[in-house]
């Protein structure tokens, strides 16, 4: 029989808080590497903005930096039902959870879409420039006249054949949920009769959520769901909400607007 002394194991609790602070010091590290990785390729794509003439051209290269830096902090992400994306110009509607929604879209849908934009994100250093220079649309949601006046301009530029990118709802919130859809896409395809696509991102919100600067390495998923023929549904309430329901029926997250029903 060994004369030596047992060693002592660690306590439940202990184990738990060490494990907890291992946890967090890897998400820490994870985390400020993978802003690094997005700063640089946003330098690059900064730069490509900056120096190449054309919209078409920036936009091109805009959509591979911006693939870039999923590659660089590995997070696998999954396209579904690419091909259900109609070459022909067309309205694309996705739900909002995170920051880095814009990012997915931009990356990987094709680089002939223009992005429809809250109007605030013109006035954040470097980043409304970027999106200036690759013809997104910044729509003001809060003054009367000025909102009035965007969405004259985006049924203009529907008018002359663009495929334009909406998030709905306008914003995301901290808590898991689809929110009211706002009437800006709809009525953008009734007027030119362009088929409105839903699509559905998975994960963004556990890859940065809204209370949080650090992101977590987290697979994502673009799920582009069947068009809907806007002359099917000649009214921009009912094509809004067949594009909701769409939308809801996929994405594993509450229907806050029910939610908000039920309370009232």
């Amino acid at each position: 029989m060994s004369n030596q002394p047992e060693r002592q194991r660690p306590a439940t609790g202990d184990a738990a808080i060490i494990t907890r602070r291992r946890f967090s010091l890897a998400r820490l590290i994870y985390g400020v590497y993978a802003w690094i990785a997005f700063a640089c390729c946003a330098v690059f794509a900064l730069l490509a903005v900056l120096l190449l003439p054309g919209v078409s051209r920036r936009r091109y290269w805009v959509t591979r930096f911006a693939q870039a830096p999923f590659i660089l902090a590995g997070v696998p992400v999954t396209i579904e039902g690419a091909g259900k994306l109609p070459s022909s110009p067309c309205i694309v509607v996705a739900n909002h959870a995170s920051y880095i929604d814009g990012v997915i879209l931009q990356a990987f849908l094709p680089p002939r879409f223009s992005y429809v934009i809250k109007g605030e994100m013109k006035n954040v250093p470097v980043i409304g420039f970027l999106l200036r220079r690759i013809g997104a649309h910044f729509v003001d949601r809060n003054t009367v006249g000025r909102s009035a006046r965007d969405a004259r301009t985006l049924l203009r530029a529907a008018d002359n054949g663009d495929s334009l990118a909406f998030f709905p709802e306008g914003t995301f919130l901290p808590r898991p949920g689809l929110g009211a859809f706002r009437g800006g896409a709809f009525a953008a395809s009734l007027r030119t009769r362009s088929p409105l696509v839903p699509v559905v991102i998975h994960g963004t919100r556990q890859l940065l959520p809204a209370t949080t600067l650090l992101p977590a390495r987290t697979a994502l998923r673009v799920e582009i769901l069947d068009p809907l023929d806007p002359a099917k549904t000649p009214d921009a309430k009912q094509l809004a909400e067949l594009a909701r329901q769409r939308i809801l029926a996929v994405l594993d997250e509450p229907d806050l607007l029910a939610e908000e029903h039920d309370r009232n």
